[in-house]
Formats: structure tokens, sequence, C-alpha cells
């Protein structure tokens, strides 16, 4: 985790030192997430919610880095029979996306994401017990998407989030991976001209 954490530091330090002043905002939105479990395909998916900050670095008129901090509600959930499965993963997210803008503040953006968990919980009915110890502490993801701000520095932007690694700590345990679709908004302070 320490060795991830370090390795985004100096990307963006190294990426500041070349580019242009950051634009700072915030975002926020919905998630729908589920878990891919290997031999046993996915989860039905849950519904909850993002929220951050992030810094756009323009480094041409159509290139950008933009790291982001971002809070973020994922799992997956299943029905048997009657009763309610769920698992509940809250992690702090770091994405660094490099951005390709185009048109009228139009974006497509990709890159990759530390995720550190902040909690973890399982709901099997009305029952909820800490799970923490099941799911490994970091998770590493990619990010694909695409965006658009407009001239009032408010912007949409829709995102899918593939999981690279086994979160699940499980001795001999499933191979779990998270999924995470989110469609949010944001809005960025002192941005003008460039979109």
């Amino acid at each position: 985790m320490k060795k991830g954490l370090l390795s985004i530091v100096i990307c963006v330090g190294f990426i500041s030192s070349f580019a242009q002043t950051p634009h700072f905002g915030l975002k926020g939105g919905l998630n729908a997430a589920n878990l891919s479990r290997e031999g046993s395909g996915t989860s039905d998916f849950k519904i909850g919610f993002h929220l951050g900050g992030l810094a756009h670095i323009h480094m041409t008129n159509h290139f950008a880095i933009q790291p982001e901090i971002v809070y973020s509600q994922q799992g997956g959930k299943n029905t048997f029979g009657n009763v309610e499965n769920k698992i509940k993963l809250n992690y702090v997210n770091i994405p660094v996306l490099a951005q390709y803008m185009f048109g009228k503040g139009f974006r497509l953006e990709g890159g990759p994401q530390l995720g550190l968990l902040a909690s973890a919980k399982q709901k099997i009915g009305s029952a909820e017990s800490d799970v923490a110890g099941s799911f490994k502490s970091t998770d590493i993801s990619f990010v694909a998407g695409f965006g658009l701000l407009g001239p009032a520095k408010l912007g949409v932007d829709f995102r899918w989030t593939f999981g690279l690694n086994n979160i699940n700590k499980v001795p001999n345990g499933v191979s779990t991976r998270n999924n995470v679709a989110q469609l949010g908004l944001f809005y960025q302070f002192d941005h003008k001209g460039k979109r």
C-alpha cells in the first residue's frame, strides 16, 4: 500500500513540474457496483454514491492529467429465496487519469486507480457484521470513461472501473474483483478558456 501511494505521489509531482496551474474541483454521483467471482459469475448490482475532489492539470490544449481522491461505496448483492446477502465495501479511491479533450468540452479519459479499503460489512437479512478481515486493504483497477464540461464550469461524466486484482483475503477463497459503473457531476473552480 505504501509503495502504491508513493508511486502516485511521485507520478503526480513529476507531471506537475511540466504542467500548467491545476484547476481544482469537486465531484459526486451514483455508483452501480458488483463483484465478479471466478467460476461463479457476478453479483447483482448494488447502488451507492461517490464524492470527492479533483485536480485538472493541462499539459497541452488537448491533453490533461487529472488525479482525484474519491470516497466510493462499492460491493455487490445476491438474493437467495427471500433473503438478501449484501457486501458493502467502502473505499477511498485515488485515480490518476489521462484525458483527451476535443470539441466543445468533450473529454475521453482513462488510467490506473488505487483503492484503499475504508470499511467492509456483510448484511444478511437484517443482521450485519464486520468482514474487513476477509478483504485486502488495497484494490488496483483501471478506469475508462468520457465526460462533458459545460461553459458554467459544471460537467457530467460516465466511468467504468475494472478491478485488476483479487480482493479476497480468505486463504484458498474464490478470486473476487470489483466492478463499478459511475454517473457523476463535477464542478471545476476558476476554469476559464480551455475545457
